[in-house]
């Protein structure tokens, strides 16, 4: 997003961001002369700003389930044979 994109986003003026964007105080970088901002990048900032752990948000995401162990059938551990 542009700086005018950007601003428009997060409900601010386009002066305040330049500001904040200059002083590193939220992340974006410059593309030749002119700020440039990555939305996923300005909401995670946003989320840390609010206090909203990120971590939470991960662990909400269930792990994928692992495939059940087909049974061999055996009772006892397998044991190693030993040929001379």
């Amino acid at each position: 997003m542009d700086i005018r994109q950007a601003s428009d986003y997060l409900g601010i003026s386009p002066d305040t961001l330049y500001k904040y964007a200059s002083e590193a105080f939220v992340p974006a970088f410059k593309l030749g002369n002119r700020w440039r901002f990555k939305k996923s990048r300005l909401d995670e900032w946003m989320d840390r700003q609010s206090g909203i752990p990120v971590e939470v948000e991960v662990a909400a995401v269930k792990p994928r389930q692992k495939k059940p162990v087909r049974s061999t059938g055996r009772t006892e551990p397998r044991t190693r044979i030993a040929r001379s």
